[in-house]
């Protein structure tokens, strides 16, 4: 793997002949890199509009030439979820992903690239594009596990001191899980197309493997609709601990109340101006 200094260069070069599959990842979207790529390579110009006009919604596209595949990656930065949208196009022996910026969850896949012998170095361009999906699928679980000890610990501390800022994270988490429902639906579909779905360029041997990654999806939205449950919970179970001590302060007030009515009729009544004070 290297960094490219002169894409045209780059562009101009052909396939090297020892390598089954190219991978070639853009950081960065820019308006006419992404066109020369299109010049290039072929692909559809309202293709390179979705590249550049983010976000879009994960979708597949079958085309006679090429596999068009827009997914979203979501990661943790600051406990904060930030979404990217990568764009992927397959050839018979060229995979081209877009990222909006620099950095992303494929570590692990390059990795594997260096190691020899490994499968992706033998298999084609469709297995790269599974391996792709399944690390973008799998980064979700770390994320949901963040998610499921902030509700447990908000849970540990809400029915002994709530406060306004418990309330503001609860919200704050069922805002990430709604986006990460919004992803991951798309996202099913989309895999569940591609283990269903036959195309040239996608063997059999590779929809096997999609069918792991549909799998997950269907996990991940479990988890999400349960976290989703439960954070509503925490919503009900904080409005009762409020009333709850609402309702011990008020108690605590209507003991004193009570213990001083009586004080303050005798107050009011012998404190008045009388010519001859009542029970003398």
């Amino acid at each position: 793997m290297f960094d490219v200094d002169d894409l045209e260069k780059f562009l101009a070069a052909s396939h090297p002949e020892d390598r089954v599959v190219r991978w070639v990842n853009v950081d960065g979207l820019h308006p006419y890199i992404v066109n020369r790529f299109r010049e290039v390579y072929g692909f559809h110009t309202l293709a390179a509009e979705d590249v550049l006009h983010v976000p879009q919604r994960p979708v597949l596209e079958w085309e006679d030439d090429y596999i068009f595949v827009i997914a979203r990656m979501l990661t943790l930065a600051d406990e904060r979820l930030v979404a990217e949208q990568v764009s992927m196009f397959v050839y018979d022996r060229t995979l081209i992903t877009f990222q909006e910026r620099k950095g992303d969850v494929w570590d692990s896949v390059r990795e594997r690239i260096h190691t020899e012998g490994s499968r992706l170095r033998e298999q084609g361009c469709c297995y790269l594009l599974y391996t792709l999906l399944d690390a973008i699928v799998d980064q979700n679980f770390p994320i949901l596990e963040h998610y499921g000890d902030v509700l447990e610990q908000i849970e540990a501390e809400v029915t002994h001191s709530p406060t306004t800022e418990m309330l503001r994270r609860i919200h704050s988490v069922k805002r990430d899980l709604v986006g990460l429902c919004c992803v991951m639906w798309p996202m099913r579909d989309l895999t569940d197309t591609l283990q269903r779905d036959e195309h040239a360029k996608l063997t059999k041997f590779t929809r096997t493997y999609t069918r792991d990654v549909y799998e997950h999806t269907i996990q991940i939205i479990d988890i999400i609709e349960s976290y989703r449950e439960m954070s509503s919970s925490l919503t009900d179970l904080y409005m009762s601990a409020v009333f709850n001590r609402m309702n011990e302060v008020m108690k605590v007030l209507t003991i004193m109340a009570s213990f001083f009515i009586p004080i303050t009729f005798l107050a009011g009544v012998y404190g008045m101006n009388f010519e001859a004070i009542p029970e003398l």
